[in-house]
Order: C-alpha cells, then structure tokens, then sequence
C-alpha cells in the first residue's frame, strides 16, 4: 500500500472525486446562503424596527434569485469562454464577501439589495460545478456523482435549520447571515489550489497539453471528454456564440423549451417550499421550534430520496426517475395541506423534500443531453430560466401569506405546478444522437 502511494505521488495521479468534493462544499454553502433566508423568515417578521409585511417578505425572498437569474444566464455562457474554474473561485468570493455585508444592513432596503448582489455569485456556482462534475465523472455514474454533488445544496438547508434551531431563539438573526461568510476562508484557498481547470475547455483553446496533463492525473478516459458531434450547421460556426447556437438548433430546440419549462416548476418548488415551510407551520399553530423541525426533514428527505433514486436514474434512464420524482412531489405536497397525525405529517414533508430533488435529476438530464461543448451553456440556459419560476416561488408564498386564504392554498399552487414539471419531462424528446443512431444508445 505504501509503494501504491509513493507511485501516486512520483506519477501526480488525483482523484477525480475530489472535484466532486470541491463541488459539493461548494454548493453546501450556496444552499445555506439561500435557504438561511427561510429560516430567519419569521424573525424578520417580528423584527418591529423593519416593520415588514408577509407579502414584502416575499418580495425580499425573490430579490436573490433574481441575482440568481442574472447570475446563472450570464455565467452559463461565460464560462465556456473564460473556464469554469476562474468562475468559480470568483462566484466563491463574491457571494461570501456579499454575505458579511447582508449580516451588516441597517435597513430592509440594503438588506435586500445585498440579497440580490449575493444572488449574482450564487447564480454562477450551481452550472459550473455541474459541468465540472459531469466531466470528471465516468460516464456511468454521472447521474449519481451529480445527486451526490448538488445534494449538497440540501446540506446547507439541513446546516441552516439546525444552526437556526441553536441560535434564533437567543441571538439576532443577522448572525445566520454572517455565517454564510465561511467559504470565504475554509473553501476558497483548497479551491484555488485544488480546483483543476475544465478537459473541454482547455481542449477547446487548442490548450493540450494542460489537457492531456489532466486526463493523465485524474485517471480520467478520452473517451468519456470527446465532445459530442454537433450538428452540421454548427461545425462551421468557431464563433463564441457556438454553443448557444447549439440550443436553438431546431435538433435540440423542444429540448431547450422543455428543460427551462421543467426547471421553472422544480426550482418554484424548491424555493418556495424552502422559503415559507417554517413560516407555513408557525402559521398552522406549530412553535418556532418545530416549524424549524419542518425544515430539517425536507432538506433529508431530499438528500437521501435523490441520491437513492439518481442511482437507479444511472441504470434505467434519467427520464423516467425525474418524472416519478414531480409525481412523487405532486402528492406529498397537496397531503401537508390536510390535518395528518404528525407522523404522518413528516413523512409527508420527507417525500416532499425527494420531490424538490426532482430538479437535481433534471440538471443531470440538461448536463448529458447536449454537446459536451455547449454544457455549461444548456444548464446557464436552464437553470436561467427556471430562477423566474424560483423568483416567484416566494413571491407567490408571501402573497398567500398576506391574503385572507387558509395556509393551505400554498400546498395546493405548489402542488400543481410540481404535477406540471412532470408532464414538462415527459415530453423531452430522445437526444437527437440517440435518435440519428440507436447503436450506440445510452441512456440520458
């Protein structure tokens, strides 16, 4: 064993799950930074000082992923024209920095504002670190290596609610904030010197000999990097609007029209269920500490729920398992609006928390359905686009909040809009190389 690691070092030999790794703490820390807003929401509520109302609340909750929105549509394309890694250590930065100014507001009005300009580095982490996951995982445990990396945004929600759950009850909710700037110095100095720069990307830029260095060290097969063919028409366009071209192409246009649609109903799920669960609770006559409670099983449910069922997506096709897990979500959701024992109560949460993982599978779906060069693009694209559905999420929990209507209203519209998310899936065509030659199928 020792020779063996002796070898490793004298031959630079790295594990490539070590990038899932810097993905995964990375996303921990952009699930805690969004998901703390719904743990301090009813402490915000009773701050007298701000005086906010339920429906400005919802507002606040949507600002950051409007920066989200800006963030992610801006990155997706840079990235492919820049490198994932330089993004991502900037992303890092920005929102960590922007996190200690938040805890610092002296007003609603800077708070939000701050909510927003953290949205814009958040927005930039989720499709770098998928596209950097999806590349340096074998073929074969793609879906199960992207559950597992972006479970960690269910992480950073599980962290919010037991750190919420310790300190809310005897300190100011602006220590949740200050909090959120950790990464600034446990996760950006490994990244800096650990995070490896993108096998496409650097091939792209005629750079390969730093590409054929890193498919060496991480042990990683030409095979599993080789772009995709692109359309015909695409091949003659070297210009750096290439991969968004790719999207719109009329092969992968339903595609495109489909994910986005998709992803605006999973990420109104997650974010609204993730922003207003506690204050839903409270509502219904649950104290503080079990409205946060509600919190803690949604964010498990949701980790273990995606990464069992990523594995069997691994097997049988990503498709399928993503339109089960809407259904899933569909029906767990619209029983929380009825009086359950609360046994039943929590496990309805629980399946709630896999159903929100739907939009794990779907990232998953976009990062292997399009042309390695266009990935970073496809899931910018996507997830853009779905941030309008996690803009209203809260929006639509604050409004119900603040109407005359039963707390159960907000069950019943998001319920809804998870069943949409899984007819939206249903309807994704076979990737156009599948379909150009069934001989060399594999499942998305």
């Amino acid at each position: 064993m020792s020779q063996s690691l002796s070898l490793n070092r004298k031959t630079g030999h790295r594990s490539a799950n070590f990038v899932v790794l810097l993905c995964f703490v990375t996303i921990v820390a952009d699930g805690y930074d969004l998901i703390v807003y719904g743990s301090t929401v009813p402490a915000i509520l009773a701050f007298k000082e701000w005086a906010i109302t339920p429906a400005q609340a919802g507002v606040i909750g949507s600002v950051a992923l409007m920066g989200m929105l800006i963030g992610a549509l801006t990155v997706g394309a840079v990235t492919d024209i820049w490198g994932r890694r330089k993004i991502m250590l900037v992303c890092i930065a920005w929102f960590s920095i922007s996190m200690i100014i938040t805890s610092l507001a002296p007003n609603a009005e800077v708070f939000a504002m701050m909510r927003f300009v953290a949205g814009l580095g958040l927005g930039g982490v989720v499709p770098t670190a998928i596209a950097l996951t999806v590349e340096y995982s074998p073929k074969n445990r793609r879906q199960f290596n992207n559950a597992l990396m972006y479970s960690g945004y269910f992480v950073g929600g599980i962290l919010t609610a037991l750190l919420a759950l310790a300190l809310l009850p005897a300190t100011d909710f602006r220590v949740m904030y200050a909090i959120g700037a950790f990464p600034l110095v446990a996760v950006l100095p490994v990244a800096w010197r650990h995070l490896p720069e993108s096998i496409v990307f650097l091939t792209a830029k005629s750079r390969q000999e730093e590409a054929r260095v890193l498919t060496e060290q991480y042990g990683i097969a030409p095979r599993d990097i080789e772009p995709t063919p692109l359309p015909k028409s695409e091949k003659a366009v070297p210009d750096r609007l290439a991969g968004i071209r790719t999207l719109f192409h009329a092969r992968y246009l339903a595609g495109t029209m489909l994910f986005a649609a998709a992803s605006f109903c999973g990420l109104l799920l997650v974010y609204g269920l993730n922003t207003w669960l506690p204050n839903i609770m409270k509502t219904a006559g649950y104290g503080l500490g079990s409205s946060l409670s509600f919190l803690l099983v949604l964010n498990c449910g949701a980790i273990i729920g995606t990464v069992v069922v990523s594995k069997v997506a691994d097997k049988v096709g990503v498709k399928p398992v993503a339109i089960a897990g809407f259904i899933a979500a569909t029906g767990s959701v619209f029983a929380l609006s009825a009086n359950l024992p609360a046994a039943w109560l929590f496990a309805a949460v629980a399946v709630a928390g896999l159903g929100t993982g739907s939009q794990i599978l779907v990232n998953g779906f976009v990062a292997t359905y399009y042309p390695d060069t266009s990935r970073a693009t496809a899931l910018g694209w996507s997830l853009g686009v779905g941030r309008i559905g996690a803009i209203l999420g809260p929006a639509i929990g604050g409004a119900v909040a603040a109407s005359t209507l039963g707390y159960q209203w907000s069950f019943y519209v998001f319920s809804g809009f998870a069943l949409l998310g899984a007819l939206f899936i249903a309807f994704v065509p076979r990737r156009p190389a599948e379909i150009d030659s069934p001989l060399l199928h594999t499942h998305p």
